[in-house]
């Protein structure tokens, strides 16, 4: 049983690992930080806990075992810090954070309101998006995990192909429970008291996680990507993300060929499942478990192209115990196909 380290265990991505690292067959937490719970047991602040870890936490400078792989949930600014520190010693890292997913410098710092002060590291980070990079996974020491927003409509454009090339815009509506979109900051809008019985769209034009759709849906495409407008909404919900992604072509949409290769990724894919119907593609069949869930039509111009995930594990924590896995050469499923609610 190999120990690994969080970093910012006391939110709401931390309470997530310890669950999901509580039933996992070859790992467990061995130091959980946090200054802001530090003395304290993790069931005293996570009561459903209780019994499945029985740590204490620690502030974010306590000493980690050597070699240990670290799981970063700590804030943009902190992972900045943390990440360079963690490489030099030589610790595998999955860093959740935002910090360190975009190559264009310039774009990171407008979108995050902060100078980069470690982008020397980014040639040597892997996009931790496994349906895109799993071989660059396996091999890396420093991983970004990717956005929640990112994660359910990065994987079903980039299943596309070369197709993507023929579609002259992108319209991403994505909806989010309130543990994706700040839900611990409470003076943000964001608490259950501002979504209770309400519904709307923030950061509108200015979301953060829009270049990190636009860099990583055009991997590999070789061609102009289409204009893509990225809005998302707030649902009166605690957990998951529903996406509708609307795709117009330069002509009639290739209907059959977009099933088909959508259809295929889903067939190789772990973590991806194909629905017969974008009706049949809900938040409830998603939530607590890892899964990218994908139904789409077309007709005339147009593709509707529907996804869910829950924004704590496949846009979270599991995903990045999923990279975890590869890193250490583990099966990349492990721990992860059993429902956790």
């Amino acid at each position: 049983m190999q120990e690994v380290a969080i970093l910012g265990a006391g939110g709401l991505t931390g309470r997530e690992l310890l669950a999901w690292l509580a039933h996992h067959p070859e790992l467990r937490a061995g130091v959980v930080t946090s200054d802001k719970h530090a003395g304290r047991r993790v069931d005293e602040c996570f009561p459903e806990l209780e019994g499945a870890c029985n740590l204490t936490f620690q502030t974010h400078d306590a000493a980690l075992p050597p070699g240990a792989p670290c799981l970063l949930a700590v804030p943009n600014e902190s992972a900045l810090r943390l990440v360079p520190e963690l490489a030099a010693r030589g610790h595998r890292v999955v860093d959740l954070s935002g910090a360190f997913r975009l190559h264009d410098r310039a774009l990171f710092e407008k979108y995050y309101k902060l100078e980069h002060s470690a982008f020397h590291l980014m040639s040597e980070i892997a996009f931790g998006l496994p349906e895109l990079f799993r071989d660059r996974v396996r091999q890396a020491q420093l991983v970004a995990n990717p956005g929640c927003f990112p994660t359910g409509a990065i994987a079903p454009l980039y299943f596309l192909g070369d197709l993507r090339a023929r579609a002259t815009s992108i319209v991403i509506d994505a909806k989010s429970g309130v543990s994706g979109a700040g839900g611990r900051v409470e003076d943000a809008g964001f608490s259950f008291n501002s979504v209770h019985e309400n519904f709307r769209a923030y950061k509108i034009l200015g979301h953060q996680h829009q270049p990190e759709i636009e860099e990583y849906a055009a991997h590999n495409l070789g061609a102009p990507f289409a204009p893509l407008v990225f809005t998302p909404h707030l649902l009166p919900l605690y957990r998951g993300i529903l996406s509708t992604i609307v795709l117009f072509w330069d002509g009639p949409a290739p209907a059959d060929l977009v099933e088909d290769r959508l259809r295929s990724a889903a067939a190789a894919e772990p973590f991806v499942r194909f629905r017969a119907a974008p009706e049949e593609v809900e938040l409830a069949k998603v939530q607590h478990t890892n899964f990218i869930d994908i139904g789409v039509r077309s007709a005339g111009r147009a593709t509707v192209i529907v996804t869910a995930i829950d924004n704590l594990v496949k846009g979270a924590a599991g995903q990045a115990l999923q990279n975890l896995n590869l890193m250490l050469g583990l099966p990349e499923t492990l721990g992860l196909l059993a429902d956790r609610t």
